[in-house]
């Protein structure tokens, strides 16, 4: 069957700068694709952007990144939008779809300070800084000496906080930072062991809707699906589905591939890392999501459920 390639493509993406570069990326590739199809950008503010003073948890979590894109692809306006996996809702609207996920850039959190170069080297009461209610409870768990706040803004922004001198350190996706070329901003990779990343951390999605101009979009956009990655965070986005997919707990999930074996590692606590679940099971690469049950079982079976319904009633945890 012949792929129809349209005269004209249109990204959707938010104005970060770390947005820009992913959707410059995808851009990239899909012009040296497709040479005879213009692909343009649509920057766009979400209301994510713009609620800065509030914990995401508490102004409608994951999906406030990505509305605004998904109206602009139902209004035509856009072809398809380019986001973090991480901050896409376990859950799409009727009508959209993941068409591609990307190869992962490096999945683990950095530790960011211009004074310290670890988190064990911060004196006790020293203030860190994260989005991130999985960080904050691994941190807690570790360090309960310190003292972490919240930390919101684009990349730019929450370095920033930091150099003012806000916080004495935070933690930042690594991705983000080697993506827009500072890496030297890394004083310390947190090992996975140590630190286990969010579900789809360090990987990018292409998002389409439904359409009925006879343009495949799935099919366009298959080239730049990475088989391993798709099926690595099928895994993990599984376990965050089952116990609700939202930034208002702290959960962790994270799968690597080899060969036709996909190894998966999750995590459930509470905020102050006081109580933890944790699973670590393998299984077939080719069902991803049959593995991320099993690990979801073994949470449930050290009372996931109990340590969850703690989280709902803490107050004023940071978001995800």
């Amino acid at each position: 069957m012949t792929l129809n390639i349209p005269a004209r493509l249109v990204i959707a993406s938010r104005e970060s700068r770390l947005a820009m570069w992913q959707a410059e990326h995808v851009r990239a590739r899909l012009a040296l694709l497709y040479p005879q199809c213009r692909v343009e950008i649509l920057g766009m503010t979400t209301r994510g952007d713009q609620i800065l003073d509030r914990a995401l948890s508490k102004v409608g979590g994951k999906g406030l990144f990505v509305k605004e894109l998904e109206v602009a692809m139902a209004e035509g306006r856009a072809d398809l939008a380019v986001h973090s996996l991480k901050d896409v809702p376990m859950d799409l609207p009727a009508g959209f779809r993941l068409a591609a996920i990307l190869e992962r850039e490096d999945p683990r959190d950095a530790f960011v300070s211009n004074d310290y170069a670890s988190l064990a080297d911060l004196p006790a009461g020293s203030v860190v800084g994260t989005s991130s209610l999985r960080r904050q409870s691994l941190i807690a768990a570790r360090h309960p000496q310190l003292v972490i706040k919240p930390l919101r803004g684009n990349l730019d922004t929450r370095l920033g906080k930091l150099d003012r001198g806000e916080y004495a350190a935070i933690i930042l996706a690594a991705a983000g930072l080697k993506r827009l070329g500072l890496p030297q901003r890394i004083r310390a990779l947190l090992d996975p062991e140590l630190s286990l990343p969010a579900a789809g951390q360090g990987a990018m999605a292409i998002e389409i809707a439904e359409r009925d101009d006879g343009v495949d979009l799935l099919r366009l956009l298959a080239p730049l699906n990475h088989a391993a990655t798709a099926q690595a965070v099928a895994a993990e986005r599984k376990v965050s589905k089952v116990f609700g997919g939202s930034c208002q707990i702290p959960l962790a999930a994270y799968a690597t591939v080899d060969g036709a074996v996909l190894r998966l590692r999750a995590m459930v606590a509470t905020p102050d890392g006081a109580r933890m679940a944790s699973a670590d099971v393998s299984g077939a690469a080719a069902a991803p999501e049959q593995v991320g049950e099993q690990a979801a079982d073994l949470l449930r079976q050290q009372d996931a459920a109990g340590i969850l319904a703690s989280c709902a009633v803490l107050p004023d945890a940071p978001d995800a």
